[in-house]
């Protein structure tokens, strides 16, 4: 397997794992992960592709997954808008003044703070498979209840044994699909490859205990910088509604909508995503 070169940002006894690809002098691109999952989430031949169109693009684990630092699972010592402060520890470790914000689920969510606390440091904003860091619209659906069932059911896995932790990954990643297919087998290779790189694998659900951040709830209207919002129509974990509340608040931003996508970032949508990408950001 082809290696990437890698950076390890430490600030304040902090240590985050980075990745990067293309020329360091291009115009740079974070890609924040979602939650519980790491930087190999953001696939390697997505991030190749995306350097290919002229972006200098980073992906990094958060706290708590993959090879960044790891607490016990069940205990948590940050909060989001330290995830949000991490974001830019990495740009001032690649040297970077101003960088284009990816970020999807969770990633979204820390993509907003960040754009509202660290104007001066986003280029542009893209929001996908997100919603607002803030009072969401009440006619909106929640999160589907057959998500929050499967999740419940996390307790009763052998997060020890490689086995049994594969298979309830894979069925989380057949709920969270939409109606295209998926590549299951590369799905899987993904899975096995965090269990084995992981520092502590069961610490990804710390996620769940994130709080903070209150500071900057309700404030989308002062987001500056412009914003690309990319959502599947078949998104159960935020449904495709919360767009409308993204895009009014959200002054100078635009919508991609992906048909018959779930809560993912599909290989067939890859091609749309990086092409609307590149005609976005520049």
């Amino acid at each position: 397997m082809k290696s990437h070169p890698e950076k390890t940002i430490i600030k304040n006894g902090i240590s985050i794992y980075t990745e990067h690809f293309g020329q360091p002098g291009n115009p740079a691109i974070l890609l924040i992960a979602g939650a519980t999952v790491s930087l190999l989430y953001w696939d390697k031949e997505f991030c190749e592709k995306l350097s290919q169109k002229g972006f200098f693009v980073i992906r990094y684990d958060n706290r708590d997954v993959g090879k960044s630092t790891t607490g016990k699972p069940g205990s948590i010592s940050y909060s989001i808008e330290d995830l949000a402060d991490d974001a830019i520890h990495i740009l001032d470790g690649y040297h970077i003044r101003q960088a284009n914000i990816m970020g999807i689920s969770l990633g979204g969510l820390i993509g907003q703070i960040v754009a509202i606390k660290y104007p001066e440091r986003i280029g542009s904003l893209v929001l996908m498979s997100t919603g607002p860091w803030g009072t969401p619209d009440p006619k909106v659906p929640e999160m589907d209840k057959k998500v929050i069932d499967f999740q419940l059911k996390a307790t009763h896995v052998n997060w020890d044994d490689e086995k049994a932790t594969v298979n309830y990954m894979l069925e989380s990643s057949h709920l969270m699909a939409g109606q295209k297919t998926i590549n299951y087998a590369k799905e899987e290779k993904r899975i096995r490859a965090d269990f084995h790189r992981s520092i502590n694998y069961r610490s990804m659900f710390n996620h769940a205990l994130l709080q903070g951040g209150e500071a900057y709830y309700d404030r989308l209207s002062e987001i500056k910088s412009p914003a690309l919002i990319i959502h599947g129509s078949d998104d159960k974990i935020w449904h495709f509604g919360h767009t409308d509340k993204l895009l009014s608040e959200i002054k100078n931003s635009e919508l991609l909508k992906l048909n018959g996508t779930g809560h993912e970032l599909n290989d067939n949508d890859w091609d749309i995503i990086i092409n609307r990408l590149s005609e976005f950001l520049k």
